[in-house]
């Protein structure tokens, strides 16, 4: 059997090959991306499931509009006005999860051999999806307040992308927050170079002390020119249910009409039953609640990992403390003659029962083999605190 030449620039990825291992009774995890579903509200949910099922149920169950569903349109662009971007409902697109965003402009904007500049570390699926387009992917560096912007124009310069890909608001794999005055230039950077960039942002509700600055899209209204070269994807997935398969795509109607052509050969539709399931919620105002429960667990936890890091682990991996989110991005510093690659500490770590993700498949090239991904969402105080009481004894 012949493949498409396509799968030879991706591969099985290396986190989903690490949660083969994690079915040992016992194991604390700190690899995956999800949200605690105990978090969930499910009452809130139900009700609502409930509501279009009892009010609606033909439209509900039958076959729908590509564009999606139009009451969560409405709400969507509703939800984005309380965040401070102007999105009329027809500016938007729904898709099954953010993921399906991000496929839809691989799709109607990547050849084979184009360039594209995306974070080092950035999220891994990102980069095998556009991978499979054939994308040519080129790392920028990044610190605690984000990418890079100097390095970051100096690439667009260099290499004339076809877009840039970021996650500016606590991303994955890094936690990472991008400073509002990065995020301006980025925009203005964007306007003069003419390049696409793609705001990924399903992280940024999940703030913990303060606020984080305003989105890319939210900002661009004050930068002439740039809402014509911003892409901005969205999702409900870690603050309502990654399960309802709800996100959505904002882009300039261009780029937004042939999205929805390729989304029509995908599936033809997300599911009406989950949209309308989130636009019910929407209207409910229970959101804004259910998120001040999550923002406080998880506040709480991420200081107890970051106490128990460096009481554990101490000199031996440096961090920086995030501010939202759900992950620590950290280093193993071999301060005391080991553990430097994190994928041999993490085979050491999976015999004490405990797991988390090396860093290195987060990179799109040059990979740094000290870095790992500890996820503090699903595991609550008592196991963050045995999980790391593990790891130093695998250290």
């Amino acid at each position: 059997m012949q493949f498409a030449d396509r799968l030879n620039n991706v591969e099985t990825s290396a986190i989903r090959e690490l949660f083969k291992l994690l079915g040992k009774p016992g194991i604390i995890s700190f690899a995956g991306g999800f949200p605690d579903p105990a978090l969930f509200d499910v009452e809130g949910i139900r009700e609502s499931t409930d509501a279009v099922l009892k009010n609606n149920p033909g439209p509900v169950l039958q076959y729908g509009a590509t564009e999606g569903w139009q009451p969560l349109r409405e709400g969507i662009s509703t939800h984005m006005a309380s965040k401070g971007a102007t999105v009329a409902p027809d500016g938007l697109i729904v898709t099954t999860g953010s993921q399906q965003a991000l496929d839809l402009i691989g799709k109607t904007m990547i050849s084979p051999g184009d360039k594209v500049i995306m974070e080092a570390p950035t999220f891994l699926a990102t980069i095998q999806c556009f991978r499979l387009y054939g994308a040519q992917v080129i790392g920028a560096p990044i610190d605690a307040n984000g990418v890079d912007v100097d390095k970051l124009e100096a690439l667009i310069e260099e290499h004339k992308p076809k877009l840039v890909y970021l996650i500016p608001t606590f991303g994955n794999p890094s936690g990472a927050m991008l400073s509002l005055e990065r995020r301006k230039r980025i925009l203005e950077i964007a306007v003069r170079t003419q390049t696409l960039v793609v705001e990924d942002d399903p992280y940024g509700e999940l703030f913990f002390d303060q606020a984080p600055p305003p989105s890319l899209l939210a900002l661009s209204d004050s930068v002439p020119g740039s809402r014509d070269w911003l892409a901005h994807c969205g999702s409900f997935s870690k603050v309502l249910s990654p399960g309802l398969r709800v996100g959505w795509l904002i882009a300039p109607p261009a780029l937004l009409s042939r999205a929805t052509m390729c989304k029509q050969f995908s599936d033809a539709h997300t599911s009406n039953l989950t949209q309308a399931t989130a636009a019910h919620y929407l209207t409910l105002n229970r959101l804004p609640t259910a998120l001040k429960a999550v923002r406080a667990t998880y506040a709480e936890r991420a200081r107890v990992m970051a106490e128990c890091l460096q009481r554990e682990l101490g000199d031996a991996i440096a961090f920086d403390q995030p501010q939202g989110g759900m992950f620590f991005w950290a280093r193993l510093t071999g301060a005391h003659g080991k553990g430097q690659n994190a994928s041999e500490f993490a085979k050491r770590a999976i015999e004490k029962l405990v797991a988390f993700v090396p860093g290195a498949p987060f990179y799109a090239n040059d990979p740094d083999p000290s870095t790992l991904r500890l996820s503090f969402a699903t595991a609550d105080v008592a196991k963050i605190e045995e999980g790391i009481g593990r790891l130093g004894q695998a250290l």
